[in-house]
């Protein structure tokens, strides 16, 4: 652990992990996690689930470089965190009455919503057939640097076919100086992914479900949802 002007960071060739349990730390790893995402580099940033990887949503350079670093290609879609409910209007052609609802009860939190998004956003997250699954976190610096820089593709911080870190120890010990700028917010929630809606179509559908569970949903959108598969 190095001590730079009374920060403490712990180092690795290129990347840094700041401790963000202590004030100073943390206001020079968000610092430093707003700047790479901007020049389109890599972060890892505690949530209330697991540990994401993320980059800035509209780079498609970075979204490229973020798959490539989990060892995933583009048939599997890269989530977009959000740092408020208004973000939203934004990102996506509409927002239904249901993802309204869904929003209200459970945002910020471990539930996923997925609709079509706006046709002229210049993203490429992946196949993603027209829609974008769209989070807000339950993590305070997680919404802080969500709130600094806008929307961001965040993926779980983790080498596809392993386990999702539950640590910024974790996802350095898994993707290293792939990644330069991680903050450790401590161990995630409760390691559990979120809950993922699919409001696209004509019903409602849970594609997962982890961290809200379906009698939750079901209570707030007042029907039984249907859960794929």
């Amino acid at each position: 652990m190095a001590r730079l002007g009374g920060m403490l960071a712990r180092l690795t060739e290129v990347s840094t992990v700041y401790d963000c349990s202590e004030p100073g730390n943390r206001a020079a790893g968000l610092a430093a996690a707003a700047g790479a995402v901007r020049s389109g580099r890599l972060v890892v940033l505690p949530t209330d689930t697991v540990y994401g990887l993320g980059c800035d949503a509209f780079d498609a350079e970075a979204v490229r470089g973020l798959l490539a670093a989990k060892g995933r290609g583009p048939d599997m879609p890269v989530p977009v965190l959000v740092g408020s409910w208004t973000t939203v209007d934004g990102l996506v052609l509409s927002v239904p009455r249901q993802a309204r609802a869904l929003i209200e009860a459970f945002w910020p939190g471990g539930l996923s919503i997925v609709l079509p998004h706006a046709p002229s956003l210049a993203w490429d997250l992946g196949q993603t057939r027209g829609t974008v699954m769209l989070r807000m976190p339950l993590h305070p610096v997680a919404l802080e640097l969500l709130r600094d820089v806008g929307p961001m593709a965040v993926s779980s911080a983790n080498r596809s076919g392993h386990a999702p870190a539950a640590s910024a120890q974790e996802a350095l010990e898994q993707l290293g100086d792939s990644v330069p700028v991680y903050l450790d917010g401590g161990l995630s929630g409760e390691n559990v992914a979120s809950t993922i809606v699919d409001l696209t179509g004509p019903d409602a559908v849970i594609l997962r479900e982890g961290a809200v569970k379906r009698a939750e949903i079901n209570e707030v959108l007042g029907i039984e949802v249907e859960v794929a598969g």
